[in-house]
């Protein structure tokens, strides 16, 4: 026959055709032989693939921003599109999947992504964080997404037409929102998953679609590839293809509305054609618990009712997908063995759809409130290696190396602002500080309006350490401290103090004439050693008054006392009654007299600054809120004046520092919080200020500690806080890690060496639980230390309101 080719090519032909017209049977069964072996060698070689792929996999739990949109999903897919291996690579280990995962309970919808073991999972945290900028990751073990036990039902989900026509992508409303409002209500006995497995489309299989494939439409099940060679060999021996090709070249319209829609879907699938595309399975699954509790028969009654519900629920799952149906749509069909099927997670063949398609399928949920999705926190940020581990504790790092944080004391001269609500972990903090400060040696000063601090405190100081303490302490049965603020050095600044600080607590009902009273009265008393709380006295006690009076060589304080004796009774008692209801509410605490009632002060402030201790314990609910303002700013008010006298002491100064806890009870100051800020670097004195908001400070006052308290630590913050003082951590934290931050995690920005660091993030370290007989020591060896004790040789002081009655004045 070979030899006859040359000379007559039909006979050939014709013979060859004879043979196979006469063995087609044979070579049909051949090629079908041939085509199912194929098959089962390439689900053993993707099983083989698979096997290895799982081992090491892992889920990476996505925590969805406060806001999400449409191009963080487009940009995470186009992102994973990088995990496109080599063609030879493929072709020996295959190309290793992903899987996108809704997975709903009762307790609400979680969102991951399963990695298999063979792709590194920093690649894909990397992708998600950044997709979403303000999106976290957390690695989870790869369990399956619904129980593996009770009762399941499922499906896949397929596209209807060919994969050369794409499906609905674009949409007005968050797509995803009939999918969670199908699983709403989810009972506890129940679970559900949408799974939707992707991987990038080889390129042998984009030459296939966009030449119109060997088949034109897409080919469900597993025999894809030995039908496509049956099909060819049947396109050979028969007349033409098994189906026609789709292809826009084919199609012929015969009226306008067909060539409206050829022209549609022409742009349509050329459009597909330039995107990058994956291949894609979709799969879901509705699992029940078996019931346990009653009889046999009510069991049986309860599994079916939760058979039909679950059901339902799985129909409604598969329904939420007919929105997105456009040129071409999603049909339903049923899974065998569903749970155990998404369990594995395995990706044989799937249909293709472009980087759109497949983001508007698997994304974050765009709607701003889904009930049950777990929001993202703040990122963790490792601080810079110059943050020093040792000085002032504040916590731990969180991320990176773990190592403790603190600040150098030289650096805390630069100040510290301390913000965020109650219970963010703020008070432990302070506490670290507090008992850095307190073991080394340095002067502490502290005051707490609220009062827990310095309790927490007392039980944690070392025993030693009582014998330096000065405490102020309402509940305290011991005796107390006395601290005469009419005695020192500079009479005049003392009078100011006083005077400034009533005028800013009482304005709204202070004038000149009560400025000039009590000034008055103050620099009379400071010279003859009196204190606050002979003030009444001396208003109201003509012979008291006489015989201060007679002492003073002051012309000016004189003329003050002669406009005052020259005026009646009735009128003393109206231009005095100002003065006299504020101090007679003060006074008549006997814990106010205790403290400031004394001539003689029992601890010396600059003491304090020099390496001694004063916790001033001020809860307003137990003083009240003036009274605890009152007695917190004198307190203030003595510290900042003692600091202001160390300028002669030069470089001698020793470290000190000041806490103020709840910051904004204690600006009455004569002396301008700002202006302290910008000048106790000068006297080694560092201010720690904290408090809960912005709102609470004047504008002024925040702007100066934005500029001078240049050490930072925020807890979670409300986002109108977080928004004002993003500028201070951006780039490295945003709005939304600031308004986020975890219990006793704060965002930090340090100063080393005068230098801002970049900021970073912390926990604070949890305090030892205080030992209560601890503190019962410490107070009695406070107690014995600068406690007031009175004897009978020891008279109280001429005019002290303690000798006379307490009836009104």
């Amino acid at each position: 026959m070979l030899q006859n080719l040359p000379y007559d090519p039909d006979a050939f032909i014709e013979m060859l055709l004879t043979w196979v017209s006469t063995h087609v049977s044979w070579l049909t069964f051949g090629v079908s032989a041939a085509a199912i072996v194929l098959e089962l060698l390439s689900a053993l070689v993707v099983r083989l693939r698979h096997r290895a792929a799982t081992k090491g996999a892992r889920c990476v739990e996505i925590l969805a921003p406060p806001v999400a949109d449409m191009a963080g999903s487009e940009a995470l897919w186009t992102n994973l599109m990088g995990l496109l291996r080599p063609a030879w690579k493929r072709a020996l280990f295959g190309q290793p999947h992903l899987a996108f995962e809704y997975v709903f309970g009762a307790g609400g919808v979680r969102i991951r992504l399963w990695v298999p073991g063979t792709v590194p999972q920093h690649l894909v945290e990397h992708a998600i964080e950044s997709a979403w900028p303000s999106a976290r990751t957390a690695v989870v073990e790869a369990a399956p997404p619904v129980p593996l036990t009770g009762q399941a039902t499922g499906g896949h989900l397929v596209i209807a037409r060919s994969e050369l026509l794409p499906i609905r992508h674009s949409h007005d409303h968050d797509p995803l929102r009939a999918l969670l409002g199908a699983a709403v209500g989810m009972p506890a006995w129940q679970h559900a998953a949408v799974q939707i497995l992707a991987r990038p489309a080889t390129g042998r299989r984009l030459a296939q679609l966009i030449s119109g494939g060997p088949t034109g439409v897409t080919t469900r099940g597993g025999l894809a590839v030995p039908l496509g060679l049956v099909r060819a060999f049947l396109d050979f021996v028969t007349p033409g293809p098994m189906h026609p090709r789709l292809h826009p070249a084919h199609l012929s319209p015969t009226n306008r509305a067909a060539r409206l829609e050829e022209s549609a879907e022409a742009r349509a699938i050329r459009d597909k054609a330039q995107r990058p595309r994956y291949e894609v399975a979709i799969r879901y699954a509705v699992q029940a618990d078996d019931p346990t509790s009653g009889d046999e028969r009510d069991r049986k009654q309860a599994r079916e009712a939760r058979r039909n519900a679950t059901r339902g629920r799985a129909h409604a799952i598969a329904s939420s997908f007919a929105l997105f149906a456009g040129h071409n749509r999603l049909e339903r069909h049923r899974l065998t063995l569903p749970a155990e099927r998404l369990a594995s997670r395995m990706l044989r063949r799937g249909f293709l759809l472009s980087v759109p398609e497949i983001a508007a399928l698997a994304h974050l949920p765009l709607d701003a409130a889904v009930p049950g999705l777990s929001r993202a926190g703040a990122r963790s940020v490792p601080p810079a290696p110059q943050v020093s581990a040792k000085g002032k504790v504040l916590g731990f790092c969180d991320a990176g190396h773990v190592r403790p944080v603190a600040l150098r004391v030289a650096d805390s001269f630069h100040h510290v602002h301390v913000l965020g609500p109650n219970g963010t972990g703020k008070s432990t903090l302070l506490a670290q500080m507090i008992l850095s400060d307190i073991e080394a040696g340095h002067g502490v000063a502290v005051v707490d309006a609220k009062g827990d601090l310095v309790t927490d405190l007392l039980g944690l100081i070392p025993e030693e350490a009582g014998e330096r303490l000065a405490l102020i302490d309402p509940d305290d049965r011991h005796p107390r401290p006395a601290l005469n603020v009419l005695s020192g050095p500079d009479r005049e600044t003392l009078a100011d103090n006083l005077v400034g600080i009533f005028h800013k607590i009482y304005a709204d009902s202070w004038g000149p004439r009560s400025d000039d009273i009590l000034r008055g009265c103050a620099l009379t008393l400071s010279r003859n050693g009196g204190t606050l709380a002979d003030i009444p006295a001396l208003l109201s006690d003509h012979p008291y008054r006489k015989d201060l009076t007679e002492r003073l060589d002051d012309p000016f304080l004189l003329g003050f006392w002669n406009w005052y004796e020259h005026l009646s009774e009735q009128a003393q008692a109206h231009v005095t009654a100002p003065i006299m209801n504020k101090l007679r509410a003060f006074l008549l605490r006997p814990f106010v007299r205790d403290i400031l009632g004394s001539a003689q002060s029992t601890f010396d402030v600059g003491d304090v600054l020099d390496g001694k201790i004063l916790l001033a314990r001020l809860p307003k609910g137990v003083l009240g809120d003036d009274t605890a303002r009152l007695l917190g700013s004198l307190l203030l008010a003595q510290v900042w004046q003692a600091a202001s006298h160390r300028a002669r002491l030069g470089h001698a100064r020793s470290p000190s520092a000041l806490y103020v806890d709840e910051t904004q009870n204690f600006l009455n100051l004569p002396h301008a919080l700002a202006d302290m800020l910008a000048e106790a670097r000068a006297y080694r004195l560092s201010m720690v200020l904290a408090h809960q908001h912005l709102a609470q400070l004047p504008r002024d006052l925040c702007q100066a500690i934005s500029s001078d308290a240049r050490n930072k630590i925020y807890f979670s913050l409300s986002p109108e806080d977080a928004r004002e003082v993003e500028h201070h951590f951006s780039p490295y934290l945003t709005r939304h890690d600031l308004a986020n931050l975890g219990a006793f995690q704060a965002a930090a920005r340090l100063v080393v060496r005068s230098a801002e660091t970049p900021p970073f993030t912390l926990r604070t370290r949890p305090l030892p639980e205080p030992d209560s007989d601890l503190a019962a020591r410490v107070r009695l060896a406070a107690a014995r230390a600068h406690g007031r004790h009175p004897t009978a040789g020891d008279p109280l002081p001429e005019g002290d309101p303690r000798t006379q009655p307490k009836g009104d004045e």
